[in-house]
């Protein structure tokens, strides 16, 4: 494979587009502004300055995503899910962080994280998540500039099997598959999701009128006091798994960049008025084809027989 470092178009690197560059059509289409309070998004590693011509985008900055984007020479890689949310005191490649730290600057690997601000972005994370599972008429899930979650309508109701079906056929396959709590057969047609985590928004959820809910990480307690509440009613519960829920943000968020990024230097042609972007530039981009969930297989699933 040719080296996507190595100029193919006849200019030098000094004519491409810088990590500033980048990082600030990034930032327009989610500023870290909009970022929930606890969350870490923005630039982990990488010099301002440096060009930037390969873009290799994730769910999750880790060691094998790395090594994946220095090997493909990706100059960029912008992920998901924040590599520091936690703080750590050392970045010694004893440890995981430092370690993946260190493969990027060794690399040459400039890292950047949109998480919540990708989530509450339109288009952003939960409207890719309406529409892998089959919803029109989407709209925010409450009031707000920038609201978490969306909530819309099947094209036809289905059954809730029928529906959480369709819901594994469309999302990738993980070794958890689809957990779902509600009755099998009942119609459902209008629809509630959040990306990853959300079983912090059952009220929310209830008040929309869903007749079902996809998200990710349902943990036991929060779930069966939201089954006591609605006495085992509507809405009914989808858990579609973390990473996948989130995956299918990848493929739009690379085109969303790809096109803002073009947008942005037809616009500066020639004025110089945002970094390089007024001489010629070359960016691709493209998604990892590494499966980031850490489970890898299940035992004696639907044991229990269904229903309790």
């Amino acid at each position: 494979m040719p080296d996507p470092r190595t100029p193919t178009d006849g200019h030098d690197r000094t004519d491409d587009l810088t990590l500033r560059d980048v990082v600030a059509v990034i930032e327009s289409l989610y500023p870290p502004s909009t970022a929930m309070d606890w969350d870490q998004v923005g630039l982990v590693t990488g010099d301002l300055d440096q060009p930037v011509r390969l873009v290799h985008l994730a769910v999750d900055p880790t060691l094998a995503v790395v090594q994946e984007a220095v090997d493909a020479g990706a100059d960029l890689l912008l992920t998901h899910h924040p590599l520091l949310l936690r703080g750590i005191h050392s970045v010694a490649t004893a440890g995981a962080k430092g370690e993946t730290v260190t493969r990027a600057i060794l690399g040459d690997l400039a890292i950047y994280c949109a998480h919540t601000s990708a989530d509450v972005a339109t288009p952003g994370v939960c409207d890719a998540l309406a529409g892998a599972v089959g919803l029109t008429d989407v709209e925010p899930l409450e009031a707000g500039p920038y609201a978490l979650g969306r909530v819309g309508r099947l094209e036809v109701p289905m059954s809730l099997r029928e529906f959480a079906t369709q819901v594994a056929y469309a999302l990738p396959k993980t070794a958890g598959g689809i957990r779902v709590s509600g009755d099998p057969e009942a119609s459902v047609e209008r629809v509630a999701v959040v990306g990853g985590s959300g079983d912090d928004r059952f009220g929310v959820v209830r008040a929309s009128g869903a007749d079902v809910y996809v998200t990710a990480d349902l943990r036991h307690h929060p779930v069966l006091e939201e089954r006591e509440t609605t006495r085992g009613g509507r809405p009914f519960l989808v858990d579609a798994g973390h990473w996948a829920s989130e995956w299918v943000w990848l493929a739009g968020a690379r085109g969303r960049l790809l096109e803002a990024v073009e947008a942005t230097v037809e616009a500066t042609a020639g004025r110089g008025t945002l970094g390089t972007l007024g001489a010629p530039t070359t960016l691709d981009a493209y998604v990892s084809t590494l499966r980031t969930e850490p489970w890898t297989f299940v035992v004696g699933a639907n044991a229990a027989g269904g229903t309790s």
